[in-house]
Formats: C-alpha cells, sequence, structure tokens
C-alpha cells in the first residue's frame, strides 16, 4: 500500500515555518501538523444508508516572546510568513505567563524512536467495509428475540502527527484505526430495547471478526427485554468492563495536572497516600505495541515512558506536562497531549492491573447485588468526589443473574468507592482505558 500521507512534507513545511516565526520575531516556536484519513460506512437492514471520507491537514504555530505565548491555525501551511508575523504580533499583545515554555533541549527525545506497531499498511477499500458492517448487522438480526437493526458501522483511518520545535526536536509518527460496531433492537412497540458492541484495533489482524461483534449486540439487546424496577436500598455493584472504564476515566481525571493547579480535584491532597485497597495497581504506558493511545514521543517531544500511577493501592505520581510541572515545582513525566493551541496532561494507554477473581466467583460471593452495564448522564463532581449515575443492568440472587432492571441512580463518593474497589481477572483491552469487571461494595441505589 503506498501511503497516502507524505510525513517527510509535513516536516519540512514545519521546520520552515519554526524558522520564519524566529525571524519575525519570535524567542521560541513550535509547530504541530496534523493530519488524517478515514473511510466509513454505515449499513442498515443490509442497505448502504451512508460512506463517509475525509481528509486535511491542521496547521498550528506556536510562539513565545519572553513569556508571552499566543498561536494560529490554519488547516495549510499556506502563507507562512503572514501566519508567523501574526502569531508574533499577538504574542506581544498578550499577558505574560510565568509557567509558558518549550519543554527544555536536554528532555527532548534524541534517540531513534521505537517501533510500537502502529501503522498498518493493509489496503481497505469501501467495498470491504460495506461486508464487514452487513457480516455485523446480518449476526445481530439472527439473535432471538432481535426485532430490529439499529445499524452498523465500518471504519478505516490513518492519522499523522509532526512536532517541530525551535530548540531542535523534529519527530512524526503514523497510526491506523480498524473498527466495526453494531446496535441492535430487541422486543417490540414500547417496550423495545437497545444495546450495541464495537472494537477497534491499529492492525486489522487484530479487528475481533464482524459477525462476533454482531452477535454479541443481539444479545445484550435481547437480555434487556422486559425490566423490572428496583426499590431503593443499598447494595454491592458489579461493573462490567463497559462500565468499570468510566471509574478509570474519573480516576484519570481526578491525578490530571490542570486539576491540581487549580485546585479542582477530589484527590489532590493524596499525592502518596492510599487511595485504592493494597490489592491495587495502576499503570500508564505510551510503548504498548498496537496500543490505541501509544505514542513514540509526547505533544512536548519527550521520550514515551511507562508510569505506575497507583503501587499497591498508594496515588504515586500526577499527569503532567511541562507547564503543569513547572506551576507545581515538579518534574514532567511526559504525559503532555496536544490540546488546541498548546498542551494538556492526559493519560496514555491506562490499565487497572486484574485481580485473581472471576466475575462469576464475585456474583457468587456478593450473593444479591447489581451487575452494571450501561450508565447515563454524566452526574460526577470532580471537585467532591460526588458521584450519581442513571443505571440500568441486572439484578443478581443466590449469585446469579435474575432479571434485567433499569430506570435506577447509583450514588456515593469516589473516594469511598475507590477505597473498596475489587478487580475482576477479565481485563478488556479494546479501548485506551483498559478494565477488568470491579465490584464497588454499598452503594445507595435510587428506585422506585
Amino acid at each position: 500500500m503506498t501511503l497516502p500521507i507524505d510525513q517527510s512534507r509535513l516536516a519540512e513545511n514545519a521546520a520552515r515555518l519554526v524558522d520564519l516565526a524566529r525571524c519575525a520575531g519570535a524567542s521560541e516556536a513550535e509547530v504541530v501538523a496534523a493530519t488524517g484519513l478515514s473511510l466509513g460506512v454505515d449499513v442498515r437492514d443490509g442497505a448502504v444508508e451512508e460512506t463517509d471520507r475525509s481528509e486535511g491537514d491542521d496547521v498550528t504555530l506556536r510562539v513565545f516572546v519572553g513569556k508571552r505565548v499566543a498561536s494560529v491555525s490554519a488547516n495549510a501551511f499556506g502563507d507562512g510568513e503572514c501566519l508567523a508575523e501574526r502569531a508574533v504580533a499577538m504574542a506581544r499583545a498578550a499577558p505574560e505567563d510565568p509557567y509558558a515554555g518549550l519543554a527544555p533541549e536536554e528532555d527532548l527525545l534524541k534517540d531513534a524512536f521505537p517501533d510500537l506497531e502502529l501503522l498498518d499498511t493493509t489496503s481497505v477499500a469501501a467495498e470491504a467495509l460495506v461486508e464487514r458492517a452487513r457480516a455485523a448487522e446480518a449476526a445481530a438480526l439472527g439473535v432471538s428475540g432481535v426485532s430490529k437493526s439499529g445499524g452498523a458501522h465500518a471504519s478505516w483511518s490513518i492519522s499523522g502527527l509532526v512536532l517541530v520545535t525551535s530548540n531542535g526536536f523534529s519527530g512524526g509518527y503514523l497510526a491506523s484505526r480498524h473498527g466495526v460496531s453494531a446496535t441492535a433492537i430487541a422486543g417490540e412497540g414500547t417496550a423495545m430495547e437497545r444495546d450495541y458492541d464495537h472494537d477497534g484495533r491499529a492492525f486489522l489482524e487484530d479487528l475481533e471478526a464482524a459477525d462476533a461483534i454482531g452477535r454479541r449486540a443481539g444479545e445484550r439487546a435481547a437480555a434487556r427485554v422486559n425490566p423490572r424496577k428496583l426499590s431503593s436500598q443499598r447494595a454491592h455493584v458489579i461493573y462490567e468492563p463497559r462500565t468499570a472504564r468510566t471509574l478509570l476515566g474519573h480516576f484519570a481525571g481526578a491525578i490530571n495536572g490542570a486539576g491540581i493547579t487549580r485546585g479542582t480535584s477530589f484527590l489532590k491532597d493524596r499525592l502518596g497516600e492510599a487511595v485504592f485497597s493494597p490489592t491495587i495497581t495502576i499503570d500508564d504506558d505510551p510503548t504498548i505495541r498496537r496500543g490505541p493511545a501509544s505514542r513514540p514521543f509526547d505533544g512536548e517531544g519527550r521520550a514515551a515512558w511507562p508510569l505506575r500511577l497507583v503501587e499497591e493501592g498508594r496515588l504515586t505520581q500526577w499527569l503532567l506536562d511541562g507547564a503543569c510541572a513547572r506551576e507545581l515545582g515538579l518534574t514532567s513525566n511526559g504525559r503532555a497531549a496536544r490540546s488546541g493551541a498548546g498542551t494538556s496532561p492526559s493519560p496514555t494507554n491506562l490499565t487497572l492491573r486484574p485481580g485473581t477473581r472471576s466475575r462469576e466467583e464475585m456474583l457468587a460471593e456478593i450473593g444479591t447485588g447489581l451487575l452494571v452495564t450501561d450508565l447515563i448522564g454524566h452526574g460526577v463532581n470532580g471537585v467532591t468526589g460526588d458521584y450519581s449515575r442513571g443505571a440500568s443492568g441486572f439484578w443478581i440472587e443466590d449469585g446469579a443473574i435474575a432479571y434485567p432492571v433499569s430506570e435506577i441512580t447509583l450514588a456515593g463518593n469516589l473516594v469511598d468507592m475507590f477505597a473498596s474497589l475489587e478487580p475482576a481477572n477479565d481485563l478488556d483491552t479494546r479501548s485506551a482505558l483498559r478494565v477488568p469487571s470491579v465490584l464497588v461494595k454499598d452503594m445507595a441505589i435510587a428506585g422506585s
């Protein structure tokens, strides 16, 4: 396959724009050039509803005049001299930012970039995507109890990033993504229930079979038919991986350096303390081969390396980019992600290490409780940790699934939830938030 994205061209244009910014009066400058190509198809009832193809570049120039900073963006390099002059003029009029600046030269990645196997050169045509989506939909419709298709989608994309700085960094990488999803509807009339399944991988050979994805979507939808309501009570709750992923996301948000500098995180005073039980380990690793969030360098040109964020339940690190690290008097740990005109801290492949027990063993232990398979709304207060989410799933009796439930609300506080959290052994690696099922004890359930 001939690659449709010319990284060398992007790097040359970015270096030229950096030079123009320096000539226009910038003390430091950097250029980020992002580019991408994507192809996707939507199928419903066997017919193609939509085929979408997009491609384009996005260029951002950030300049520093002392501690004053400004940036400009464009969808092409165009008139670089005009772009540079405009950015420098904006910076001179901006207020000083004491924490602004490029990563120090000694922190920049100078060795050969690691091969993380991010790019699959397998050729993908629209016809192949159509067949993949049709296979997923047909499998969903073949499940007993499924009455309608909610549609199926197949996609392929290649994205690229180039970063060039005035203090010596120049690098780029390409990443591919193949995806399939299916939505199924079960039941009839006002008793219809909907569910879905999906998979996304860097390499086509790792993508789960489309019919398996569709079948699981259908089975999930059919299992939700005729849900019951619960009375308000307290109970143990098991989150399946799809919903447990949100808890790991709340944790990542709470240790983000941007929130720590503002004092707006409920974990802002907990560094070095036990936040989880001693059995919990959480890692962040941008070097996982074929990982969905893997990268050879961060958004400021620092090398990528694994971090242990939680060890034996103890919080050991914030997620930091250069600006947040400087404000906190710390050193960046290479978690800068490009965000708008600058950077912000972000995790990469974040993993809650699995436990030793299966989900079935956990169900047997709690006897009675709730298995959460879907969450609704965004009722989480990042400042206090207060947690309130609409939910649906299955009621557990005698250690086994008894019947589907819906229209309930889970409530608690993330401090208490994290402290009681226990992971199962069914790690799901389909997302950059890699989690198993988790047990959270004694939560409030609001029902009828």
